[in-house]
């Protein structure tokens, strides 16, 4: 069965816009053809895509696989035209990576530095996301490479152990904690906590070990940036939880104290993901290998 573009980005227009009229005008086609090319599209398939409501309409289980599909294969058509567009400027080859706040702030940037000095003709784009956006990124093809913390959430993906890193606890100058070396994490829960948004990996770890020992998390300020929260806790707006390495460094620039977080899961294990595939593309493997040869315990890639 061939499928043509335009059909599938209307029904990806259909869908985020709830209307045939508004997915329409926004792919540039008269109401008439685009209800044509909806039908024909579910007649050839053998189902409806959508349910047509007062209201609008609403993808159905099988419209909402499509657009899943969509998504997936425009990401793919971007990256080809990127990637190929490139090579008249003399790269090779393009690589997405995605990963969270903890990996880039941690351990990232070494490694960055040394593949792009070994391979300049290569471009590198990173984007920084939430542990479960970078999975969900890599599954679904909008990027070839991601690094997070677990749990693994997609079983489309092939992980390796990456680094170790740990959390840390700051506290202001002059807190009442400041002079204490080590902290247990219910020690924290007394005072207001900044953090970083919700969905990212730590603030889930807090609240989840808050609600374990029946207590609330007093997140009293969320930002997107390790560098906003050491200021608002220099300026005694809370305390907070951040990877070790990042806690010392702000350290030197912020009045705050460390302490160390004496809890098993301030231990935490990045990982390394690719989409499961039998082959990986030629600038994916040897970034992927790479990044392994950092670690002696992985093999290579086969």
């Amino acid at each position: 069965m061939r499928f043509d573009l335009v059909t599938l980005n209307l029904v990806l227009a259909i869908a985020e816009t709830r209307s045939i009229s508004r997915g329409a005008e926004r792919e540039h086609l008269a109401l008439a053809a685009a209800s044509k090319r909806v039908s024909d599209l579910e007649a050839r398939l053998g189902v409806a895509l959508f349910e047509r409501r007062a209201r609008g309409v609403e993808p159905t289980d099988a419209g909402r696989a499509l657009v899943r599909h969509i998504r997936t294969l425009n990401a793919s058509l971007h990256a080809l035209e990127n990637e190929v567009v490139e090579f008249s400027r003399g790269i090779k080859g393009h690589l997405r990576l995605v990963a969270n706040a903890g990996a880039i702030a941690e351990c990232l940037p070494r490694d960055l530095v040394a593949f792009s000095q070994a391979h300049p003709q290569i471009r590198i784009s990173l984007e920084d996301q939430t542990s479960p956006e970078v999975q969900a990124a890599v599954a679904e093809g909008r990027a070839d490479v991601g690094i997070f913390v677990p749990p693994v959430l997609d079983n489309r993906l092939t992980t390796w152990p990456y680094r170790e890193g740990r959390l840390a606890v700051i506290v202001p100058a002059g807190h009442k904690l400041s002079t204490e070396g080590a902290v247990r994490f219910e020690a924290l829960l007394d005072y207001d906590v900044v953090g970083l948004h919700v969905g990212a990996a730590v603030h889930e770890l807090m609240r989840e070990h808050a609600q374990e020992r029946g207590r609330t998390l007093n997140a009293r300020l969320q930002v997107r940036g390790f560098d906003a929260i050491a200021q608002l806790v220099e300026a005694g707006l809370g305390v907070a939880i951040l990877p070790a390495a990042v806690a010392e460094r702000f350290a030197q620039v912020f009045r705050i104290a460390v302490l160390t977080l004496d809890e098993s899961w301030a231990r935490r294990d990045y990982l390394l993901a690719v989409r499961t595939q039998e082959v990986l593309p030629t600038v994916v493997q040897r970034f992927v290998q790479a990044l392994r040869d950092n670690s002696p315990s992985n093999p290579p890639l086969p």
